[in-house]
């Protein structure tokens, strides 16, 4: 059972697959891009800002860590379940693990670092209001520390 975040059906096809017949370890990476773009070209985010319903539209991966625990064999529609573990001023972290299609085995897992970007300068801008609000139910809830 998920209990935070979101969990978004990716499509694993033939030429995904290395010679082994396995997910080529680079497509993890690609499975967790298409499942957050899904996510937010349903809230209205696009990359061009003259048709996107959220100021911030240029956004930069800074970092990209995956921890292959189980391959996936064939073609198919795993899950990538995802959620943002810290939404600073300027960068957010994702958490993600992708899933088997009845989400009883996490295949990889990790997390991918954001960084919004001025398109001008390309150094670090804050995040809009818009795009925090929109954030809000992706973020990770806080744990209480016990006393």
């Amino acid at each position: 059972m998920i209990e935070y975040g979101v969990c978004e059906p990716v499509q694993v096809h033939f030429d995904d697959l290395d010679a082994m017949g396995l997910l080529h370890n680079s497509r993890y990476a690609l499975l967790v891009e298409r499942a957050i773009s899904a996510y937010w070209h349903r809230l209205g985010w696009a990359p061009d800002a003259a048709v996107s319903a959220f100021k911030d539209v240029f956004l930069a991966v800074r970092e990209f860590k995956v921890t292959y625990n189980v391959p996936i064999a064939g073609v198919g529609e795993p899950l990538v379940h995802f959620w943002i573990d810290r939404l600073g001023r300027t960068s957010g972290v994702y958490g993600f693990r992708v899933l088997s299609a009845d989400r009883s085995v996490v295949h990889a897992e990790g997390y991918r670092v954001n960084v919004n970007l001025d398109p001008i300068t390309l150094r670090p801008a804050p995040f809009s209001d818009e795009l925090r609000t929109a954030a809000a139910p992706l973020l990770l809830p806080a744990v209480p520390v016990p006393s």
